[in-house]
């Protein structure tokens, strides 16, 4: 076992302020690569619950025709900073994308803060659920400091200095701004039926209520959906404790897993392509 915290000993000697991106690349891409994939989904559908949020996603029409594709770009994009650094010659690219991608839309700084607090924030609060090992306070600031400057890269103002700061801020922003819209509806709706599309047929029935189950009481109430039985949720945190009870017992990964992770849009990813290959084309937000 001792050879499978050795990705641990490494981030232990490292600095989160100083070093926050190679610590960000060892734990996102080596020691939990699906968990921060799946957190960083729950923490995008968590951020529908916000009807200013759904309703400009509503109104790019991007939800409903291309639903996979606005997934993959999210998500190979991100993956590409921290694989690459946000100061690398990639990473400066993805985030010219990310940036010409906002840039289109009227979109409010205090939104923007509240997306990026997610990115931080949710994804500790599954690995310290679910994850096989606990986050250590490194792990934790690493993010922080990490998602912090690239903040500062997209423009976001008054993104605070503090770690528990920003949790605060993120907090307060969720009991004050979820609550039921229908555009949030909508939205939570074409992204729960692309979760679902990823599985067969006869299991996607038991694939949507199981991840409403995940989702805590204020994201159901403002999504509008039908809470299942408590044992759903139950079952489902316990079949995720079980996966990282297995996970722990595995060989230290030694390949990062982020840009090369499977996506649906763009196959062999990153394999002939750049950043600049990605992000939807959208209509004009009215």
């Amino acid at each position: 076992m001792a050879a499978r915290f050795a990705n641990l000993r490494r981030i232990s000697v490292l600095d989160p302020v100083t070093e926050h991106e190679e610590i960000m690349r060892i734990s996102a891409g080596l020691e939990f690569p699906w968990d921060y994939q799946k957190s960083l989904e729950m923490a995008l559908f968590r951020t529908y619950c916000v009807p200013t949020i759904s309703g400009l996603l509503e109104r790019t029409g991007e939800f409903e025709r291309r639903p996979q594709k606005r997934y993959d770009d999210t998500a190979v994009l991100m993956a590409e900073l921290v694989e690459h650094g946000y100061d690398s010659p990639r990473g400066r690219e993805a985030l010219r994308v990310v940036n010409r991608q906002h840039g289109r839309y009227e979109i409010s700084n205090d939104d923007m803060l509240y997306v990026l607090s997610t990115f931080i924030y949710d994804p500790i609060d599954w690995l310290h659920r679910y994850g096989w090992r606990p986050l250590t306070r490194n792990e934790e600031l690493a993010g922080f400091h990490f998602y912090r400057a690239v903040g500062a890269r997209m423009g976001i103002r008054d993104i605070p200095a503090g770690y528990d700061e920003f949790l605060a801020i993120k907090t307060a922003y969720e009991q004050e701004h979820f609550v039921f819209a229908p555009s949030n509806r909508r939205i939570g709706q074409y992204t729960l039926d692309l979760f679902c599309s990823w599985y067969p047929s006869v299991a996607r029935p038991v694939v949507a209520r199981a991840v409403v189950a995940m989702l805590d009481p204020a994201m159901v109430r403002a999504f509008g959906f039908t809470a299942p039985p408590s044992w759903v949720g139950a079952l489902g945190r316990h079949a995720l404790r079980l996966r990282a009870f297995v996970v722990r017992r595995m060989p230290v990964r030694k390949a990062l897993k982020l840009t090369s992770t499977r996506n649906r849009t763009y196959p062999g990813y990153p394999r002939g392509y750049r950043p600049s290959d990605l992000g939807a084309i959208s209509s004009t937000a009215r």
